[in-house]
């Protein structure tokens, strides 16, 4: 009797102890890191936007773009070109004269050409600007080109958001299960520890000590990949905020998706209208017509070229005279000049311009049938997204009843405990079973937001504008 006493005693403290510890373990019971930032979701995404080296790649990606959206004018500046020509002749000209000393004593030697130093200082003013229908059109071109790129950034920014997102709810979702793990495991090992003793008083066989002790080893594997899958996602988490890889996080809990009426026709057609990746499609096509339409108009209008020269060369040798002497320099050649030209090559079916021509011509098509088969898709997609949240509401409701049912078999099951008409085990494989139920929940609830989502996404709207976080708003 004193040893059964022994016993019994051993094992609470063994349990006592081993709750204690497992207590500890629990994420939410977790002292705060010294370096341990607290994070929502919301100052997740303003981190990632800020940081991210995608999001700032394709920003910059399309910086130029920008730049020449903000000047499209700038294509009525003339060229305009100076240049200075220092040339050494091979062969000086001789100087040319009429001598009229040989007819009229003491006449004069008059020069009438040729001679000339050896070196030669010349400069060249030049402007010139060519205007042709395409060059007007090519302003719009070029804001029509840096819209789309503006699309491509905010879609990149939209992606990176929805991906923040759905990373922060399942590094949630992986915390609860770690916890609901490490409870399972705590309650393993007690009654590994209390079939141990058990055996050791001679109150049960061997095979059921070892059987418990099986059940608790088999948890320990699942608890360790567990952690270490969080430990990497909360590392790639970090990447996507654009900080160090070991960076640490206290993560905010949220409440349960508040349940949306979706009208299924109107969601479609809000997703065929403002789809992010139908809208980049646009945009592109967009700025492939236009750049069709410069083309057509510089291959098939004339162009008109204002130009201005002015050549002045230095009267003297630049080796002797002074270069800055002003009134040495003289404009030799130099004009305006008004040229209408006009490139017939684009009439000829077989030259580069027609072809060109031809060419954007193919890609307007092909981008027309391709916006029309992403219609399709992104109808399709949204149909799909739709259905999947119909069907994880139900789901939801019923793994809610099954939670209502585990707690309800739990407060029964302590009930009769009190009463000494269950053993302690019993009521903590009832805790294990609420806990699996309630790990339940959170999985539907998680892909509940999930679909939210991708919905928001799909359908152009602002991210949490169609649920909120409580489902009792």
């Amino acid at each position: 009797m004193i040893m059964k006493l022994k016993n019994i005693g051993f094992c609470i403290v063994v349990l006592f102890c081993s709750f204690f510890v497992f207590a500890q373990e629990t994420p939410g019971n977790t002292p705060n890191a010294p370096n341990r930032r607290r994070l929502d979701p919301d100052e997740a995404v303003e981190m990632a936007v800020k940081n991210n080296l995608s999001l700032q790649q394709t920003t910059l990606n399309n910086e130029a773009k920008r730049r020449a959206a903000a000047t499209p004018w700038n294509v009525f500046i003339p060229k305009v070109d100076v240049s200075s020509t220092l040339r050494r002749q091979n062969v000086v000209p001789e100087l040319n004269v009429i001598d009229l000393s040989s007819a009229v004593p003491g006449g004069p030697v008059i020069p009438i050409g040729g001679g000339g130093p050896r070196w030669v200082l010349g400069a060249q003013l030049q402007a010139s600007l060519g205007i042709n229908v395409g060059t007007f059109v090519g302003m719009k071109k070029t804001i029509a080109e840096y819209q789309a790129g503006r699309i491509s950034v905010e879609k990149a920014r939209l992606e990176l958001e929805r991906d923040v997102r759905k990373a922060y709810f399942g590094m949630l979702l992986a915390q609860a299960r770690i916890g609901q793990l490490r409870e399972s495991f705590g309650n393993a090992e007690r009654r590994a520890v209390s079939a141990q003793a058990n055996y050791r008083a001679g109150l049960i066989p061997e095979v059921s000590m070892l059987q418990a002790q099986v059940a608790r080893d088999n948890i320990r594997p699942e608890l360790d990949d567990a952690e270490n899958n969080f430990k990497l996602a909360m590392a790639q988490f970090a990447m996507f905020l654009g900080l160090p890889y070991d960076s640490e996080f206290e993560l905010v809990a949220q409440d349960e998706a508040r349940f949306v009426p979706l009208d299924t026709e109107e969601l479609i057609s809000r997703a065929a209208a403002n789809n992010p990746n139908l809208e980049e499609l646009r945009h592109t096509l967009s700025a492939t017509k236009a750049r069709r339409t410069e083309a057509f108009f510089n291959v098939y209008t004339p162009t008109l070229t204002l130009s201005y020269s002015k050549v002045p060369a230095f009267r003297g040798d630049p080796q002797k005279d002074r270069v800055s002497d002003f009134d040495r320099w003289r404009e030799s050649t130099g004009a305006f000049s008004v040229t209408l030209s006009w490139r017939l090559n684009g009439f000829l079916p077989f030259t580069p311009e027609y072809q060109g021509v031809r060419a954007l011509d193919d890609a307007v098509k092909a981008l027309n049938l391709g916006i029309a088969q992403a219609v399709q898709g992104v109808e399709t997609e949204a149909y799909s997204i739709i259905l999947k949240l119909e069907k994880t509401r139900e789901s939801v409701e019923a793994q809610k009843r099954t939670v209502e049912l585990a707690e309800r078999t739990l407060r029964l099951s302590e009930a009769a405990y009190r009463n000494g008409l269950k053993e302690f085990l019993e009521v903590r494989n009832d805790q294990d079973a609420l806990n699996q139920a309630r790990l339940g929940a959170l999985n539907q609830n998680y892909d509940y937001l999930m679909g939210l989502l991708d919905l928001e996404y799909a359908i152009g709207a602002p991210f949490g504008s169609l649920g909120g976080r409580n489902l009792d708003e």
